[in-house]
């Protein structure tokens, strides 16, 4: 058995960042940048107001009160085109340009208007209240940068950088394929010895929650031909993930009739509580995970291994979810020589710390105690006897929802 790093590693290595495409602003929200973007305009182009209120000249406004004529009005999207002589206003509305000889604003709440002549009735200062040209960014100025996923606020800044169609990854195309006589679809009449399959529809939810095309396949019975079928319609994927068959029971067929059609393993164990049963290689071409068959040893496995995989053929580092430390809530006995991950609530204490309390239950079965889980408790090999209060590392299960 190899460890949970050295298996992470393997696994990212030969992948390589997929294509690029050019998408509209509109359908970039959650892409990954393959090209540092630079601005294509000055912003502000000019400068403008940055509050309600009068332009003046700084040095017309020292002592007070100052009065001074009123001379014009500049609306956003508008402007006073002749230039600010001494002594004179104009009445200036936010986001419009400063006119020429401007170079204050006096807030409306600071001023008396009667007329044609204002009062104003605080002093300011050359640029109080004004947004200097080019305040956010210049032209050719480089504000998003290749390697980046896109969220709500860069698009924005996108839009305003004049860039309606931005250089991105091409979406990673993931074919998934659950293998295993004993189950199947929601919705199908259940047999006797039967399951409902899950793992295909988690696994499509993530692919699809990290920015992947999931292609799901029919589940594969457990009959070599089949399998192997099965298996070579997910040729022309990005990669290629089978859910079952993985361990080494004599029904467990998916090393040996995978084998015998073209997969080239590289490890298929690794020391790690739940999923030990984890393929790694590629099939005809295709980098391929074999993740467990057990519900909850999927779905951490791919936390660990499919979301970094989905990552790096993004154009992203595939860095794992960061650890975090908390405090344990209950006391645990020591550790095997398998890397644990167990299932935890989580809560915030007064003080600002984190307590984790690991389920008692832990059995890689139980679906219903991962989506009640907030994070994963994990223990490294041969960890000695940990006491309540003691300080554990933990894992949250991440927001692959490409967060604001």
């Amino acid at each position: 058995m190899i460890s949970v790093e050295e298996a992470r590693s393997r696994l990212l290595e030969p992948l390589t960042a997929l294509g690029v495409e050019q998408v509209s602003l509109g359908d970039a929200f959650g892409r990954v940048l393959a090209e540092d973007i630079a601005s294509r305009r000055t912003q502000p182009p000019f400068a403008v107001s940055a509050m309600d209120g009068y332009a003046v000249r700084a040095s017309d406004v020292v002592d007070i009160p100052a009065r001074l004529r009123v001379v014009g009005s500049a609306p956003a999207g508008q402007s006073y085109d002749r230039d600010l002589l001494s002594g004179e206003a104009v009445r200036i509305f936010t986001g419009a340009p400063l006119p020429a000889g401007a170079d204050a604003v006096v807030i409306q709440e600071d001023a008396d208007r009667d007329g044609d002549i204002v009062l104003v009735r605080e002093s300011s200062v050359v640029g109080r209240h004004v947004r200097a040209s080019g305040l956010d960014f210049r032209d050719g100025e480089i504000k998003l940068a290749a390697g980046r996923r896109l969220t709500a606020r860069d698009i924005g800044l996108a839009a305003a950088m004049n860039r309606p169609w931005l250089p991105v990854r091409r979406r990673p195309r993931v074919a998934i394929l659950p293998t295993g006589d004993e189950v199947v679809l929601p919705g199908d009449p259940v047999g006797p010895n039967q399951i409902v399959s899950s793992n295909g529809f988690a696994l499509a939810a993530l692919v699809t929650a990290c920015g992947g095309t999931p292609l799901s396949l029919p589940i594969a019975p457990d009959e070599r031909g089949a399998l192997q079928r099965l298996a070579v319609a997910a040729t022309g994927a990005d990669l290629f993930v089978t859910t079952g068959g993985a361990s080494v029971g004599e029904h467990d067929l998916v090393r040996e009739a995978l084998g015998a059609a073209g997969l080239v393993l590289d490890f298929w164990t690794i020391a790690m509580r739940p999923g030990k049963p984890l393929m790694v290689g590629r099939f005809r071409d295709m980098p391929m995970i074999g993740l467990p068959g057990n519900p909850v040893s999927s779905m951490i496995c791919a936390l660990l291994f499919l979301v970094p995989a989905i990552e790096k053929l993004s154009g992203l580092t595939g860095q794992p979810e960061p650890r975090l430390k908390a405090r344990l809530a209950a006391a645990l006995p020591a550790n095997d020589p398998r890397e644990d991950y167990m299932r935890a609530s989580l809560l915030r204490l007064a003080d600002g710390t984190l307590e984790a309390t690991p389920f008692a239950k832990q059995d890689s079965s139980m679906m219903s105690m991962l989506a009640a889980a907030d994070c994963l408790v994990v223990r490294e090999p041969h960890a000695p006897p940990a006491k309540a209060g003691d300080s554990v590392d933990i894992v949250l299960f991440g927001s692959y929802a490409f967060p604001l």
